[in-house]
């Protein structure tokens, strides 16, 4: 029998939302001539900010770095909404021709890679149709993201089948919905929430923020106040990375501050909160039992959430649920919180890869038995990519590094004559998580998610300046990685 024919393109990339998109282009930019494709899940490009529509959703990263290197954010908006990021990534999409090469409703189920052929064979599930496409490449570059897109976390609550009201996760946010005159318990301290409040409470009758733990809430501006001087007297081309410099840096350097002299930073945020809410216990709802950036900070663009409890259209609780009622939340302390609606925004649910499995000439990979190379490979595994974001800046800073280190890395495979990179794990082992953060949500996947290891190529610092000294500019060819000329044949195919 004739073996299957499948279509072959040098690089799959899976996901058309940010971090996708920007690796299409740099692609196209950078190794000229390669062929490739872009299957998305879902019919629309944009990923995250095309899937969320609740009231409110924007960016908690400021554009100048969530925007591309490549293609200057124009506005001095700093913070933008949803629908504004959806349309500057289609737009970017079309205006670098990409939007032809995506193939929409391809759900990537699983990858297998043959040594023999060096290459993957891909196979996707057509979630408009139910067809089942299997096509090859000989680079994988997985851009899904790491959250679950079909379902949030929203653990079960005592009593939540009495309550008379509508109960709705932020994932999953009603086109229809209408809070006019409505009583709104929002459930969560995290930057879902402090989007949600200050967006429900003009049209709502009240809105409560309920946290079971407080998060750190800092306010900035919602323009750019050097954008917006630079914006008239300079091109774009210009005052764009300017502007994109200077907000790493400032960033940067309160992380690192925050991270040597966590009781000086909880000192800042606390007396910074105070100067917002006078007469509202901050010590209460704003001093959380971590250290800042054991979590990510919470932005709020001009501080519209604590202008909103000033005004009294908010306000917050913090304790624990007892149970749902029929008319609300009953905590634990006793008290009760009449509502009409209340709002999950309990967050979401990891899944690595788009929840697609790798298997290598047939044996499955164990993602949580590899070492993260440099952040974006897995040891033992070829030709391989993930792109995930920093926790503790904006996600495009790193994806914009890892999508410009394939290319480097593809046009060093074809200069060197090299058919395939392979990372291997450091000799002394890895035990260092992958993410970094204590919040829930990654704290629940990190069993799921390959090791780092405690030495660079295998530690990733959450630090862009480092790590443009490590990706773009230092050795292809390190202690982390090999490199392989030829594919491994046996005797009896290389005689068939």
């Amino acid at each position: 029998m004739e073996p299957e024919r499948l279509e072959h393109v040098d690089v799959l990339i899976v996901g058309a939302g940010l971090s996708g998109i920007g690796a299409a282009c740099h692609l196209q930019e950078e190794c000229p001539g390669r062929t490739y494709a872009i299957l998305e899940s879902r019919g629309a490009i944009g990923g995250t900010w095309d899937l969320f529509r609740y009231p409110g959703i924007r960016s908690d990263s400021d554009m100048f770095t969530l925007g591309y290197a490549f293609r200057p954010w124009k506005d001095s908006t700093a913070i933008a909404d949803g629908e504004a990021i959806r349309t500057y990534i289609q737009d970017t999409a079309r205006e670098y021709g990409v939007d032809s090469r995506i193939r929409f409703h391809h759900q990537v189920l699983s990858a297998d890679w043959s040594s023999a052929d060096a290459r993957w064979t891909v196979t996707a599930r057509r979630t408009d149709t139910g067809e089942t496409v299997r096509i090859t490449c000989s680079w994988l570059q997985v851009c899904s993201g790491y959250y679950r897109y079909d379902e949030g976390f929203r653990p079960a609550f005592e009593g939540e089948d009495r309550f008379a009201g509508e109960i709705i996760h932020p994932q999953h946010w009603p086109e229809d919905f209408d809070p006019t005159g409505k009583r709104i318990v929002v459930i969560g301290s995290g930057a879902t929430a402090v989007t949600l409040v200050p967006n429900l409470a003009p049209d709502a009758e009240h809105v409560t923020m309920l946290q079971r733990t407080p998060s750190y809430v800092m306010a900035l501006p919602g323009r750019d106040p050097l954008a917006s001087f630079l914006r008239n007297k300079l091109p774009v081309a210009l005052a764009y990375p300017i502007v994109r410099w200077k907000n790493v840096l400032m960033s940067t350097a309160f992380y690192q501050f925050t991270q040597r002299f966590p009781g000086a930073a909880r000192t800042l945020l606390r007396r910074l909160t105070q100067k917002q809410l006078p007469g509202i216990d901050v010590d209460t709802h704003f001093n959380p039992p971590y250290d800042p950036w054991d979590q990510r900070l919470c932005l709020v663009p001009d501080g519209d959430l604590f202008r909103t409890l000033r005004r009294g259209r908010a306000s917050i609780a913090t304790g624990r649920i007892a149970a749902f009622t029929e008319k609300g939340v009953q905590l634990e302390s006793g008290e009760h919180l009449d509502a009409d609606v209340i709002v999950t925004a309990t967050g979401l649910n990891l899944l690595p890869m788009g929840g697609m499995s790798l298997s290598l000439d047939g044996t499955p990979v164990d993602v949580s038995e590899t070492v993260s190379y440099k952040g974006m490979m897995l040891s033992g595994v070829p030709n391989f990519t993930m792109v995930i974001g920093y926790t503790n800046a904006s996600w495009t800073l790193k994806a914009d590094l890892v999508n410009r280190y394939v290319c480097r890395l593809l046009n060093h495979l074809d200069a060197e004559g090299y058919v395939s990179a392979t990372p291997v794990a450091p000799p002394e082992g890895a035990d260092q998580p992958f993410l970094d953060l204590s919040s829930g949500y990654v704290q629940r996947s990190l069993a799921d998610l390959p090791k780092q290891g405690r030495r660079k190529p295998w530690r990733l610092h959450q630090n862009y300046i480092r790590d443009v000294q490590l990706m773009r500019r230092g050795s292809l060819e390190d202690e982390g990685m090999t490199f392989q000329r030829v594919p491994a044949r046996t005797d009896e195919k290389a005689i068939a």
